[in-house]
C-alpha cells in the first residue's frame, strides 16, 4: 500500500473573487506534472486547508483528479482537530478516488502520545486507503513522537510519516523499526538533502509549487547516491526557500507564484498579503532563481 517515492507538491489552493479558481488550479497541475513533480498533496496546511469548507475539499479532489488522469498519485489532507470530522473528509477522499491521505496532527487540542495513537488507529480503520502521517509541532503545539509513529506503523493502512519536526535524526530511529514499505518524507524545504542522506524516502515541500523539477531532481540524486550533486541543489535553492517563508506559509508561495503568472495572491482570513517590503525582496528573489 506504499506511496510515492520522491518529490510531492503540497499544492496552494487559487482564489479568484472568494471562490476556488479552477482555471489557475488545472494549470498549475499539469505544469507540475509537466516538471517531473512526484505527486501531488491537495487541501495540505499549504492549501489553506482551515479555510476551506467540506465540500470545497471534495470538489476541490475531485477536480484535481480529473485534471491528474492517473498520471501521478493524489493525495488528500484530510486531517483536522476533530477525529470524527476527519473520518468524514477521509472517507469523501476514499469516495472519490484518491491515492491517499495526509492526515496532521490534531492542533490545538495537544492530546498525549496515547490520544494520538487513537486519532490515528481510529482514521485508518474507518477506510482503506494509505495513511501519512503529519507531524509538524511548529503549526500544531503537538510533537508525534517516534515510538508513537513505530507503534502506529504496524496499522497496515498506515504506510507513511511527514516529519517537520526539525529533527532529521528522528528518520534514523524509525528505519529498522517500522515495516519496509513504510515511506519517510521531510515536510522541511531546508533539510530535504540531509534527511535523504539519512533514509527518507522523499519529501512533500512548499519550494517545489515554485521549482518542482529542481525538487525533484535533488531527491531523486539523492535516491541515487548522487549526495554531492543534492548537495549542490540544497544550496542552490537555499535563498529561494528562505524567502518562501519570510512570513507564514502559504502567503510567500502563493505571491510568488501570482508573479510566475499563477492566479492572483488571494488569501482567505486570517491569512493576508505579505507586507510591501517583503513583496519586493521576493520578486527580486525570483528575478535571481530567472523563474520571472
Amino acid at each position: 500500500m506504499s506511496l510515492f517515492i520522491g518529490a510531492g507538491t503540497a499544492l496552494i489552493t487559487p482564489f479568484s473573487g472568494g471562490e476556488i479558481d479552477y482555471v489557475t488550479l488545472e494549470r498549475l497541475i499539469n505544469w507540475q506534472i509537466e516538471e517531473s513533480i512526484d505527486a501531488i498533496i491537495i487541501s495540505g496546511t499549504t492549501g489553506e486547508s482551515p479555510t476551506l469548507s467540506r465540500e470545497e475539499k471534495k470538489s476541490l479532489l475531485d477536480f484535481a483528479l480529473t485534471t491528474v488522469k492517473g498520471r501521478v498519485p493524489v493525495i488528500a489532507g484530510t486531517g483536522t482537530n476533530s477525529t470524527s470530522d476527519s473520518i468524514l473528509l477521509s472517507k469523501d477522499a476514499e469516495a472519490l478516488g484518491a491515492d491517499g491521505l495526509l492526515v496532521v496532527t490534531p492542533y490545538y487540542n495537544k492530546p498525549s502520545q496515547r490520544g494520538l495513537y487513537a486519532h490515528y488507529e481510529a482514521i485508518a480503520e474507518a477506510v482503506s486507503l494509505p495513511v501519512i502521517l503529519y507531524n509538524v509541532p511548529g503549526r500544531t503545539s503537538v510533537d508525534l513522537l517516534p515510538e508513537t509513529v513505530i507503534a502506529l506503523s504496524k496499522i497496515p493502512n498506515i504506510t507513511g510519516l511527514k516529519e517537520a519536526s526539525g529533527m532529521p535524526q528522528r528518520v534514523e530511529m524509525l528505519k529498522g523499526n517500522v515495516p519496509e514499505g513504510f515511506r519517510i518524507y521531510t515536510g522541511n524545504d531546508p533539510e530535504i538533502a540531509e534527511f535523504m542522506e539519512r533514509g527518507a524516502h522523499g519529501v512533500i515541500s512548499v519550494l517545489s509549487n515554485v521549482m518542482p523539477r529542481l525538487t525533484h531532481t535533488l531527491v531523486s540524486g539523492s535516491l541515487e547516491g548522487k549526495k554531492e550533486e543534492a548537495r549542490t541543489l540544497q544550496k542552490k535553492a537555499e535563498r529561494l526557500i528562505e524567502a518562501l517563508f519570510m512570513e507564514t506559509n502559504p502567503v510567500p508561495v502563493k505571491e510568488a507564484l501570482a508573479f510566475m503568472g499563477f492566479g492572483n495572491p488571494e488569501f482567505r482570513l486570517p491569512l493576508v498579503g505579505l507586507e510591501t517590503h517583503h513583496r519586493e525582496e521576493l520578486y527580486e528573489v525570483l528575478k535571481q532563481y530567472e523563474v520571472v
